[in-house]
């Protein structure tokens, strides 16, 4: 069980995270018919398998040329406005990642600073019933382990439990932005496919950080 980790553990650790999204396509497309059109898993797909090949092919200096080659492929290749905020969820803690470890502390920053640059970019906000519901309070709970003195694996395994109960959370929400708010009522019910995407994104980075 990881304390710390390097570049090269880190950049295993991106590559299953984006090999989980690539093996959740269809899930995620069968989410999104729920309440939109049934394409957020084909996008995900198509930016995340880009994603696996440009982390896993980069000359990496930093954990943060790590995020940020997986953020810079999903933005070029997912198309539409998953691209854009799953995207930001990997680029935005790149400058907050200058060093060659990760540690609990280092990836209480990045969460955060993930959660913050996603809401900038979207100009969503948690109760939205998106991707946010799921990253914000795993940002939250990553700082709080870490803040207790949490190491890396610790921190991962908070941010991923906190997912969760907010991916589940978004089942009683109505949409409010998106392609889902036209739907109105008839939102609720369903989970996000965003704050699904967010859960298995967060779980395969804790489950690889806990076997590193």
């Amino acid at each position: 069980m990881a304390t710390t980790l390097n570049v090269e553990q880190v950049r295993s650790v991106l590559s299953a995270a984006c090999q989980a999204i690539y093996d959740a396509r269809e899930a995620l497309s069968d989410a999104d018919r729920q309440i939109g059109d049934g394409d957020h898993g084909v996008g995900m797909g198509r930016g995340f398998k880009a994603a696996r090949e440009a982390v896993n092919e980069a000359d990496l200096g930093t954990v943060g040329d790590a995020f940020k080659a997986v953020g810079s492929a999903v933005m070029r290749t997912s198309g539409g406005a998953s691209g854009a905020v799953f995207g930001t969820m990997f680029r935005g803690p790149a400058k907050v990642l200058s060093s060659d470890t990760l540690d609990g502390e280092g990836l209480a920053a990045a969460l955060e600073e993930s959660a913050a640059q996603v809401q900038l970019r979207g100009k969503a906000k948690p109760g939205d019933k998106t991707m946010l519901d799921a990253l914000v309070p795993a940002g939250v709970a990553a700082r709080e382990a870490a803040a207790a003195g949490g190491d890396v694996t610790a921190v991962a395994k908070a941010a991923a439990a906190a997912a969760h109960e907010g991916c589940e959370a978004t089942i009683n929400m109505k949409a409010t932005v998106g392609k889902s708010k036209s739907l109105g009522e008839r939102s609720i019910g369903y989970r996000d496919p965003g704050a699904i995407s967010v859960t298995i994104l967060l779980d395969t980075i804790a489950q690889e950080i806990e076997a590193a």
